[in-house]
């Protein structure tokens, strides 16, 4: 099926200034795509609404006040999409919190906080973008995890952190599965070490060489490399990708 000419993208995690989502949300613009941006913090999201409204004053962009683990601010972002811009077609969903503490210290509040932002985020935001996408049997749903679900947890990452993002693989191909029949694909990109906040603060040189040592292309990723892959997955070219784990890793993980 061919994409609309009006067609709106829904993009999470916006709040970090030099997170993946920012540098997500601004190429889905440049692709063509009228666009909704949430976050937690919304400060940041409004500023960065007037930001990239200056930048393309031609598009139709919406500020979230977004929690992704709370079922009734989840609804509400979707009212407000479904009322105020075209026809939905993309959910990426970087949004997600980190975990530095060790399973062996970890207390049942972190295991929930954790589980609850990553996981329970990411079925609200899928279920939410499916019953808007379903009855267009046209939809790119794009989640995701971490290479630390494969190493059981990073540098900076432990366990736990690990555990939601190898249940975030589960859940999008669950959506592959049920949702592939209305014509909505779902994929999961797990980078490696990327160069945001997420890591604990801006890398160092000296933490960035150290990631680096076992990545055949000697360096870190940037965030606008992960949004090159989400364009596609986000792009008619994608219609036969589904239920797909892309490892964007410079070559980190080969399987």
């Amino acid at each position: 099926m061919e994409f609309p000419q009006q067609r709106a993208a829904f993009v999470t995690g916006v709040g970090a200034p030099a997170g993946i989502g920012r540098r997500v949300a601004r190429r889905l613009l440049q692709d063509g795509y009228d666009l909704a941006v949430g976050d937690i913090m919304f400060e940041n999201v409004d500023a960065f609404v007037k930001e990239i409204s200056a930048e393309f004053p031609e598009k139709k962009i919406i500020g979230l006040h977004l929690d992704v683990a709370d079922e009734e601010s989840v609804a509400a972002a979707f009212a407000k999409i479904k009322a105020e811009l075209p026809q939905l077609v993309a959910l990426v969903n970087p949004a997600g919190v980190a975990s530095p503490t060790p399973m062996g210290e970890a207390t049942i509040e972190e295991y929930e906080r954790v589980f609850r932002v990553n996981c329970r985020g990411t079925f609200l935001l899928m279920r939410g973008a499916f019953e808007l996408m379903k009855e267009h049997k046209l939809g790119r749903i794009v989640n995701f995890s971490s290479i630390t679900a494969y190493d059981g947890g990073g540098t900076f990452s432990k366990g736990l952190y690990a555990g939601a993002k190898a249940g975030i693989v589960g859940l999008t191909r669950g959506g592959a599965r049920e949702f592939g029949h209305y014509g909505v694909t779902c994929n999961v990109l797990a980078p490696g070490p990327i160069d945001t906040e997420i890591m604990g603060g801006k890398l160092t040189p000296d933490r960035k060489a150290s990631m680096s040592s076992n990545i055949p292309l000697d360096r870190v990723g940037q965030p606008e490399e992960i949004a090159a892959v989400c364009s596609f997955l986000c792009s008619p070219d994608s219609s036969f990708v589904n239920g797909v784990v892309m490892n964007v890793d410079g070559g980190k993980h080969m399987h």
